[in-house]
């Protein structure tokens, strides 16, 4: 880690809903300028654990923080600056009646940013859209268009750390490796840190430093991105969803 600050912590993170426990006990430290992965099965509360941190999931305990300062149990405009959130479905997730401006322009509004033409500009530029597209509106976008949007928006206000919630896998198989591409490129012009929830250990094997494998609401093993070359994990139930995912991970075949 060579005294670098953590981006992300999680220390004895259980979450509820009502009265069932859907996670226990997550402990994870996710260094700055990492890319890391949650990984498992539907259902295995890796999304759950994406929305605490956001404040989207109120019912939790234990400790979660990003870069030193805890997180709260409802969204907090201040950790917006810091820490942006992009959902699995870009359709979902934009405003039907919002042109693509005003979508952008937004978060720069309510957090009083001025310079705001020349940012939207920019922000189309970096994540790959001509300006033409500034004045659309989500129906009138594809849906790896419609994720570039949503990926410009969560960049606008510059937040260090980014959450984010199997970004392709809604999305035609064609444009998921233009998107992940994107978002690698993104990383490394800007210096993010990602924490990224996925059930592809291709994408994992493309995008991630490290991961961790989850299995009903527990972490069930850390491993380091490059054992997905050779298959060496030690608990039982990573080496079952790697031998699911087809043993030899050739990132150029399955993205």
């Amino acid at each position: 880690m060579g005294g670098h600050m953590s981006a992300i912590t999680l220390k004895n993170l259980d979450i509820s809903y009502g009265t069932t426990k859907i996670v226990h006990d997550v402990n994870i430290e996710v260094a700055e300028g990492e890319s890391f992965a949650l990984v498992g099965e539907s259902g295995s509360g890796k999304s759950t654990v994406l929305k605490a941190i956001a404040g989207l999931a109120p019912d939790w305990t234990g400790e979660v923080s990003v870069l030193g300062k805890p997180c709260l149990h409802k969204p907090d405009r201040r950790f917006a600056e810091t820490c942006q959130m992009v959902f699995q479905d870009p359709y979902g997730s934009l405003h039907p009646r919002k042109a693509v401006d005003m979508v952008l322009r937004e978060p720069l509004r309510v957090h009083g940013i001025g310079n705001r033409d020349a940012r939207i500009a920019e922000m189309l530029n970096a994540v790959g859209l001509d300006q033409r597209f500034r004045f659309r509106f989500p129906h009138q976008l594809s849906g790896g268009q419609r994720q570039r949007v949503a990926i410009a928006r969560a960049l606008m206000l510059e937040p260090k750390v980014m959450l984010l919630d199997e970004p392709t896998s809604a999305l035609d198989v064609s444009v998921q490796a233009e998107i992940l591409n994107l978002l690698k490129a993104l990383r490394a012009e800007q210096n993010l840190t990602y924490l990224m929830v996925t059930h592809s250990l291709p994408v994992v094997s493309f995008m991630c430093d490290r991961l961790a494998v989850m299995n009903k609401g527990r972490v069930v093993e850390i491993a380091q991105a490059k054992q997905l070359h050779t298959g060496d994990f030690a608990h039982a139930y990573t080496r079952e969803l790697y031998a699911a995912s087809g043993a030899e991970i050739d990132t150029e075949d399955t993205l």
